[in-house]
C-alpha cells in the first residue's frame, strides 16, 4: 500500500493471505487474486522457526474449505468479491489474532476487527472515474460468476516496502505439508 492509502507498507511487513488463482483473470489491480487473513502480521524479523512452527500447527488444526464468489460489492474506491461463506476466513483471522493480539488488522484503520473478508478486483481508479469504471467491469465479469475455489493453504508474504514476495506456505488440515518455502512470486501491492 502506498501512503495515500492510509497505511504505508513498511519494509519487513508481513501478511497472511489465501491465494485464489481461479479468480486471477478477474483482478485489475497489480497483485494476484487473494483474500487477506491478516495484514500486517508480525515484522519479518520476528518470523522465527518457532513462529513458523506455531503457524504450521495453527493452520494444520483447520480443515480445507471451499469458497464461492458470486456477487460484486464495493468499499469506497474498491470493487471486490465477498467469499461465501466468510466464516472460515474469519475463523483463521480470529485464531491468528488470539495467538498474536499485537497484530492489528490494517493497523487499526478500519477498527479493531479490520474489514470483512474480500477479494479485491480493482482499487486504483480515481474518485471521479471509479463508479463508471467499476460498473463496466461488473458488466464484463458478471457472466463469469460464480467462481468456486478450494482453500488448502495460507501464505506468509513479506515486503521490502515496494514489492511483496511469498515467504512460506502453511497447509490446512493434517495431510498436506505444513510449512514449505514458497515459490517466489512478486506482488507489487496489497489490498
Amino acid at each position: 500500500m502506498s501512503s495515500e492509502d492510509g497505511w504505508p507498507d513498511v519494509p519487513g511487513d508481513t501478511a497472511l493471505t489465501i491465494r485464489i488463482p481461479e479468480a486471477d483473470a478477474f483482478v485489475r489491480a497489480p497483485f494476484p487474486a487473494h483474500i487477506t487473513v491478516l495484514y500486517p502480521f508480525l515484522p519479518a524479523a520476528r518470523i522465527t522457526p518457532d513462529v513458523h512452527a506455531e503457524l504450521s500447527a495453527l493452520f494444520a488444526d483447520r480443515d480445507s474449505f471451499d469458497l464461492t464468489f458470486a456477487e460484486f460489492r464495493r468499499y469506497p474506491g474498491v470493487l471486490y468479491l465477498p467469499p461465501a461463506p466468510g466464516d472460515p476466513v474469519r475463523a483463521l483471522t480470529r485464531a491468528v489474532r488470539e495467538r498474536w493480539p499485537e497484530a492489528v488488522p490494517y493497523r487499526g484503520v478500519f477498527g479493531p476487527e479490520g474489514l470483512d473478508p474480500h477479494l479485491t478486483l480493482a482499487n486504483d481508479e480515481g474518485p471521479q472515474t471509479y463508479e463508471a469504471a467499476y460498473d463496466a467491469l461488473e458488466r464484463e465479469l458478471r457472466p463469469l460468476l460464480p467462481v468456486t475455489a478450494r482453500v488448502g493453504s495460507v501464505r506468509l508474504i513479506v515486503t521490502d516496502g515496494r514489492v511483496w514476495e511469498d515467504g512460506a506456505v502453511y497447509g490446512l488440515g493434517r495431510n498436506p505439508p505444513h510449512v514449505r518455502r514458497a515459490e517466489s512470486t512478486a506482488l507489487s501491492r496489497r489490498s
